[in-house]
C-alpha cells in the first residue's frame, strides 16, 4: 500500500511514523512534510494547499491512500478532487468540512440538532454586532470569526470593553480578511475542555480514547490562546457515562443531520467540549486530527492504524471489530519559537534531538522543523511535540519532560505544567 501524508506539522509526522508501523504499507510519500517526517518518509515539494499537483502526484504515483492533516485543504476541496478521479483519501468533503471552515455554519447545525452548545448571535455588520453588545449584560463574552484564521480567530473577551475590541477588529479592521467577513459572539463557558476525537465514514462512528489540550501560551493556563502547548491521553476528565452522552448527544445527532443535510462527513471529527455544570456543550468542531492531541493518542493506538483509515475511507468502518489501546498513558509537551504566538525568528539551529528520541518511551515529533546545510532548524512557531509514555501519568510526564530538556535552541520555550490537570 503507498500512502501520501498532506501537511507539515507534529500531526502528519505522528501520522506518517504511526502509518510505518503498519505491514501493508511499502511506501509513504509526506507533502511537503518537515525534517522529521523526512526520515521516516520521501518528501514531496509540493505545499499542502496544492490541490491541483497533489491530485498528480497521487493519480500519477497510483496511490492507494491520501491522508489529509491540515484543516485548509480539506475546506478548499482536495478531498473531492481526490474521489473525483477515483482515488480512495481520509477526509471530509469540502462541504461537510464547514464544521471547521465556518462557525456560522456549525453553531446552526448545532441549534439544528438540538446539540448543547454556547447561547450565540451571528453578525455580518459593526453597527448591529455592537448594539448587540450595548444592550448585553456586563459579562465574559467570546468572539469569533466565521472562517479559518490559522487558530486565532477566537477572542476570549473577559468584559464588553474587551468584545467591542474583538468585533472592532474583525469586522472594522479586517484583521482575518474574508475570514472575518461574519462573526459569532457567544456566551463564555467554563469549566474544564476536552478533545473527542472519531473516526467516522459517513455512518460508522469510532470514538478515540480522549485526551486534552492546552491551549494558553504558559502554565497555569495564562497568556494567549496557540494552536496548542501540550496534551494528554487518556484524559480521566471524561469518565466512561460521560462519554456515552458526549457519543448518544453530540457525536451521532451531527453525523445524522450532515448526512440529512447532503454533506455526510468521512474523516475525523473533533469535538472540542466544555465541561460545564449543566452537562457537557460543543465549543467547536475541527475536521482532523488534533495538533498536538493526535501526537499521545497515536502513540497509545496500537490498532494497525493503515487499516483503520482504508476503512473509514471507503465506507467500511463497520468491519472494524474494536481499537486496540496501550494500557499507559502519554503526555505530549510543544516546544515553541520564542516571540510564538507573535512573530518569531525562524532558522535557529536545534541541538539535543536524537539524545532526546533515547529517553525510554519518548518520541521527537517535528512540527516546525525544516533542514538547513543538513542541520534541523526552526521554520515555524510550534517546532516539536515532545511524546512520551509511562506506567503512570506522572511517570510519562517525568519522561517526557526528561526528553525536552535534552533539546535547545535560541530562544525555545515550552510549558512545565503538561498534565497536571489531571493529578489528583
Amino acid at each position: 500500500m503507498k500512502i501520501l501524508v498532506v501537511g507539515s506539522g507534529g500531526r502528519e509526522h505522528a501520522l506518517v511514523w504511526k502509518l510505518r508501523q503498519s505491514p501493508k504499507v511499502t511506501k509513504i510519500y509526506c507533502a511537503p512534510g518537515n525534517a522529521g517526517t523526512a526520515l521516516e518518509a520521501e518528501n514531496l515539494n509540493i505545499p499542502s494547499d496544492d490541490i491541483h499537483r497533489l491530485v498528480k502526484f497521487a493519480r500519477e504515483e497510483k496511490i492507494d491512500l491520501t491522508v489529509v492533516g491540515p484543516e485548509a485543504p480539506l475546506v478548499a476541496g482536495l478531498c473531492d478532487e481526490l474521489r473525483r478521479h477515483g482515488l480512495a483519501v481520509f477526509g471530509p468533503s469540502a462541504a461537510a468540512a464547514r464544521l471547521e471552515g465556518s462557525k456560522v455554519f456549525t453553531k446552526k447545525l448545532l441549534r439544528k440538532a438540538n446539540i448543547p452548545t454556547a447561547a450565540f448571535s451571528v453578525f455580518n455588520r459593526m453597527p448591529e454586532a455592537m448594539q448587540y453588545l450595548d444592550e448585553c449584560e456586563e459579562q465574559a463574552m467570546v468572539v469569533k470569526a466565521d472562517g479559518l484564521a490559522a487558530g486565532k480567530g477566537v477572542f476570549v473577551c473577559a468584559n464588553l470593553t474587551e468584545a467591542r475590541a474583538a468585533v472592532r477588529s474583525i469586522l472594522q479592521d479586517r484583521a482575518f480578511g474574508e475570514a472575518g467577513s461574519q462573526i459569532v459572539i457567544e456566551e463564555c463557558l467554563e469549566g474544564q475542555e476536552a478533545s473527542i476525537l472519531a473516526i467516522v465514514d459517513g455512518d460508522t462512528i469510532v470514538p478515540l480514547d480522549v485526551a486534552q489540550d492546552h491551549k494558553r501560551a504558559y502554565d497555569n493556563d495564562k497568556g494567549p490562546n496557540t494552536g496548542g502547548m501540550g496534551a494528554y491521553c487518556p484524559a480521566p476528565v471524561i469518565t466512561s457515562a460521560i462519554m456515552d452522552d458526549i457519543v448518544r448527544r453530540v457525536l451521532i445527532p451531527t453525523i445524522h443531520t450532515m448526512k440529512v443535510e447532503g454533506c455526510p462527513f468521512s474523516g475525523v471529527l473533533y469535538a472540542g467540549i466544555m465541561l460545564t455544570s449543566q452537562g457537557p456543550k460543543v465549543l467547536e468542531y475541527n475536521v482532523r486530527f488534533g495538533d498536538p492531541e493526535a501526537q499521545p493518542v497515536l502513540m497509545r493506538l496500537k490498532t494497525d492504524l493503515a487499516h483503520v483509515l482504508m476503512l473509514a475511507a471507503t465506507g467500511r468502518l463497520a468491519e472494524l471489530e474494536s481499537l486496540e489501546w496501550d494500557p499507559r498513558p502519554a503526555v505530549c509537551v510543544v516546544m515553541a519559537s520564542e516571540g510564538y504566538p507573535g512573530e518569531y525568528t525562524k532558522g535557529q539551529v536545534i541541538n539535543g534531538i536524537e539524545a532526546a528520541n533515547q529517553v525510554p518511551g519518548a518520541k521527537v515529533f517535528h512540527a516546525g522543523t525544516t533542514l538547513k546545510y543538513g542541520e534541523v532548524v526552526n521554520a515555524g512557531g510550534r517546532v516539536l511535540g515532545v511524546t512520551a509514555l509511562g506506567e503512570t501519568l506522572s511517570d510519562a510526564k517525568q519522561a517526557a519532560y526528561a526528553a525536552v530538556n535534552k533539546i535547545s535552541w535560541q530562544g525555545g520555550w515550552f510549558r512545565t505544567d503538561i498534565s497536571d490537570k489531571a493529578q489528583p
